[in-house]
């Protein structure tokens, strides 16, 4: 189906609900989507060095958690570069932000150091609407502050709330296995491997994550209900919020690409 106008949309869900499965199929589904994830753009940036990646890295060498403020720049410079995101400021950088960029900043990396130094706030920008300039955005915000800072970059338009019963979700990850060289998953439930405790492709054996375990499990979930309701209930007031409720993501999957294509397909009424 293609796209009306652009869709910026953001996954909410708790852990082990499905949002990366969803995210996959949407991507299939619409192909004028893409995906913005936050932790693979930090990646991307330390591994080129680029200024922001220089920063993220020495912070991160020091222990410290990467700032909101990062992050947002990291998604800011992605959007600047699909041109899906302009401003009409000019691109002035100062003598801290020339030097920080320096040593690693070729004479295309203006677009960078400038982002690197300049105001988030005090800069308005400008959103592309274009079809093509549609995007899920993965892993920010996760806090109804990270919303707010986000709103003042670009407007989301659509946020889905993935909503899954607590004891689906333990089941689902009581009965997980993986393939660890390769990150195969299989779920002795619904998607066993063909020969138990056996990769399928390998014939490696299979393991547990560490971190699989219900008590484990019920903590992250815990601290997940308390920090998300803040941000769904933002989203609400913002008319954007939409909840689907399903034991599956089969189950989920045909809800959510009918409400997409009714918001943003080409033939919505």
């Amino acid at each position: 189906m293609q796209l009306s106008r652009a869709a910026r949309i953001i996954l909410v869900g708790a852990p082990g609900v499905g949002k990366g499965t969803q995210t996959e199929r949407m991507l299939k589904r619409f192909p004028q989507l893409s995906s913005i994830s936050s932790g693979d753009l930090l990646r991307e940036n330390v591994r080129k060095r680029t200024p922001l990646g220089i920063q993220a890295e020495s912070t991160m060498k020091r222990g410290d958690l990467i700032p909101d403020s990062t992050i947002l720049r990291l998604i800011l410079s992605e959007l600047i570069s699909h041109g899906w995101l302009t401003t009409d400021a000019p691109r002035t950088m100062t003598l801290n932000s020339a030097s920080a960029a320096g040593a690693t900043a070729e004479s295309g990396d203006d677009d960078d150091a400038f982002i690197t130094s300049s105001p988030l706030t005090s800069q308005k920008y400008n959103f592309s609407e274009d079809p093509n300039a549609s995007f899920i955005l993965d892993g920010f915000p996760r806090t109804a502050a990270q919303a707010l800072q986000l709103d003042d970059l670009i407007p989301i338009n659509l946020v889905v709330n993935i909503t899954t019963p607590t004891a689906i979700i333990l089941d689902r990850i009581c009965n997980r296995w993986v393939h660890a060289p390769s990150g195969r998953v299989y779920n002795t439930t619904f998607n066993a491997p063909k020969e138990e405790g056996k990769d399928d492709i390998t014939g490696e054996p299979l393991t547990r994550r560490a971190d699989d375990d219900p008590d484990t499990w019920k903590n992250r979930l815990q601290k997940f209900e308390e920090t998300s309701m803040p941000l769904l209930e933002h989203y609400d007031r913002k008319g954007v919020l939409w909840t689907v409720q399903g034991n599956s993501s089969d189950e989920i999957s045909p809800k959510l690409f009918a409400e997409f294509g009714k918001t943003f397909g080409r033939n919505q009424t």
